[in-house]
């Protein structure tokens, strides 16, 4: 008899074309391979702080949903590093000389709006950024304090210091994923819904290409 998959399990599988995909886009790989520069870097922490503005405001206001609650934990919170880091990296006018490009605009809009009402929509986006920081996000993290000479500085982004153990952490939010009581609609949506994040993650990396060669 064939054992049934528990849904994180469903949602990993069904989801990992379009993860490699984002992670293999040219831009990033660019920049693990040492062939991005600095403003490369620059480019993606200042679209990384519109993103997680939006996030991270949905968060404060999913945190009395009773599904949405579940997965909100201070210690994933990335503003204030990306904050620090953007001042780090640019300097104190940085708010001044940032701006979202097309994809970035278009994610923002789609994080408010299922951020407003929709606990299912949220928690995808909310699994994709997460949990994507707390595997690869980490290795490019350690990739561009090499790269650029970075201790904390510039990549606090990437520093996860109130979570001891991610891959424990990891699997207590999938085991949060597999009790939440969803019928398979629902988790259909679900699922559609991360896949939809991760084209935006591709999409913002043609984005950052296609800037990085205008400029």
């Amino acid at each position: 008899m064939t054992e049934l998959l528990s849904f994180s399990a469903a949602l990993r599988e069904r989801s990992s074309s379009s993860h490699s995909r984002s992670e293999h886009a040219g831009f990033m790989s660019d920049l693990l391979k040492g062939e991005g520069s600095r403003e490369d870097y620059i480019a993606l922490v200042a679209q990384h702080y519109f993103i997680y503005e939006a996030l991270e405001s949905a968060a404060e206001r999913m945190r009395r949903d009773p599904v949405a609650a579940a997965f909100i934990s201070d210690k994933l919170t990335r503003l204030p590093a990306l904050e620090s880091d953007l001042a780090f990296l640019i300097g104190p006018d940085w708010r001044e000389t940032i701006a979202p490009l097309p994809t970035t605009q278009r994610y923002v809009h789609r994080i408010n709006e299922v951020g407003a009402t929709w606990a299912g929509g949220f928690v995808a986006h909310h699994y994709t950024r997460y949990l994507g920081d707390l595997s690869g996000g980490i290795f490019i993290g350690r990739v561009m304090q090499r790269r650029f000479g970075f201790e904390t500085n510039g990549v606090g982004f990437y520093l996860f210091d109130d979570i001891a153990d991610p891959n424990a952490f990891k699997d207590v939010y999938r085991e949060q994923l597999d009790a939440v009581p969803w019928d398979d609609a629902e988790r259909e949506r679900v699922i559609d819904e991360v896949l939809l994040a991760y084209q935006f993650n591709t999409e913002l990396f043609l984005d950052l290409d296609r800037a990085r060669v205008a400029a």
